[in-house]
């Protein structure tokens, strides 16, 4: 089976509180294993990733830099992005070899640093909420308004915050490398973070200030590989209605109909689990014949046999 699996922050860094490299190494050691289960099954693996927390270092890193010198380059947000694609990357590629040649399975694993294509005109743009990097006063804010154009706004009395789009991905730059390393039978991490966002301006492609979920990137990678499944990894073994309450209910097979109904309700978080179930429900929508899971990390392969996980069915 031709999979895609997106990879949630608990997989890149299990402890909240410890954000240091040496974490997240280890971590990818442990999702690493997760992973390498399912190709030891036979199945052929294709990777996204998140990067929240770690672009957002990246970005705090850039403008503490700046703050303390002007001197030090105050890098474009796409950069921080494509820098977090190769940190994070590097890492997982690594623990998956790693882990690889332990079961004495022989196959590539690299990753290809991704542009991912989004609407110039998307909405998002016109509203931006996502918010990044440092915390500012006010006069700090204005000044970088004025001076880089940059979109701050009041983070609950903690000061001003950058805030970028969330467009949705349309399509991916390098699809035709990826394929073919993909169908050479390699292990392929692309499309971190949701990919750097680009638009296209004749035949150019120009990076903008956004940030593209990697759900959403996950699922078009999965449409433009051809994928038999789209399986999300997050952090619980199961989707729930009535999340924390006395009637939390697990779902082990949801279809379209219901995802439409649970949505409606506001049974999924926003910016947590509802990404997940769109990202789920799009792909199916594409193709009825593919399968598409959330499920636990830890569960990959019994989610694939269907012990555990919920499945979005047409």
């Amino acid at each position: 089976m031709k999979i895609v699996l997106a990879l949630g922050g608990n997989a890149l860094q299990s402890d909240p509180k410890d954000k240091s490299a040496k974490a997240q190494l280890e971590t990818c050691k442990r999702t690493a294993k997760s992973i390498v289960d399912l190709i030891e099954d036979g199945h052929r693996i294709s990777i996204v990733h998140g990067n929240g927390p770690q672009v957002g270092q990246i970005v705090a890193s850039v403008e503490a830099a700046h703050k303390a010198d002007n001197s030090n380059v105050l890098f474009p947000f796409d950069v921080c992005g494509a820098f977090s694609q190769g940190y994070i990357g590097y890492h997982l590629q690594n623990a998956i070899t790693e882990e690889l040649k332990k079961r004495n399975i022989d196959k590539h694993v690299g990753t290809v640093v991704t542009q991912v294509v989004v609407d110039k005109d998307d909405p998002g743009f016109q509203n931006p909420t996502k918010p990044i990097g440092s915390f500012y006063s006010k006069e700090e804010a204005e000044r970088l308004q004025t001076e880089q154009g940059y979109t701050m706004k009041e983070d609950a009395g903690r000061g001003y915050r950058r805030v970028v789009a969330s467009p949705k991905p349309i399509d991916v730059i390098e699809k035709d490398l990826i394929k073919y390393l993909v169908e050479s039978g390699a292990v392929v991490i692309s499309c971190g973070g949701g990919g750097i966002p680009v638009v296209r301006e004749g035949n150019v492609v120009k990076g903008v200030p956004a940030v593209i979920d990697k759900d959403f990137a996950a699922e078009k990678l999965a449409e433009i590989l051809d994928a038999d499944a789209l399986v999300i990894l997050t952090a619980v073994d199961r989707v729930c209605v009535n999340f924390n309450t006395p009637e939390q209910k697990e779902l082990s097979e949801i279809t379209l109909e219901e995802v439409d109904k649970y949505i409606e309700e506001g049974q999924f978080a926003p910016g947590s689990m509802l990404p997940k179930v769109e990202a789920c429900k799009k792909f199916v929508q594409y193709d009825s014949s593919k399968i598409a899971i959330i499920a636990s990390l830890t569960k990959a392969k019994e989610a694939i046999k269907g012990l555990s996980g919920t499945k979005i069915i047409g």
